[in-house]
């Protein structure tokens, strides 16, 4: 998976935004005016943040050694995934599915 994929299932999803709150390098995805993914264009391999359960949280950090705790948010709520090929694509999409369902459920 490369930027231009996640960017475009991301944008497919109902009531996406994309903004650049945090400068040009990082993109953050918003659903209803709440961030569930950022992905910073610069890191490579891609990088992205997610929100997550946090029992999940922890059961995929344990599983996948790509999945780490959010890097500068809260560690609880948040996973940084590093897409190094460890990881196949649909799983990857699984992740940011679960952030968008989480976010868009508090209305």
């Amino acid at each position: 998976m490369d930027l231009e994929q996640l960017r475009d299932y991301t944008l497919g999803l109902a009531d996406v935004e994309e903004t650049l709150p945090f400068g040009p390098n990082t993109l953050v995805y918003k659903v209803l005016g709440k961030m569930f993914l950022l992905v910073g264009m610069d890191n490579h391999p891609l990088q992205f943040n997610v929100k997550c359960d946090p029992d999940l949280a922890l059961e995929l950090r344990e599983e996948f050694p790509a999945v780490i705790p959010g890097y500068h948010m809260n560690k609880k709520h948040w996973n940084t995934v590093i897409v190094d090929g460890s990881i196949p694509s649909k799983q990857l999409l699984s992740f940011v599915d679960h952030s968008y369902k989480l976010v868009r459920g508090k209305k």
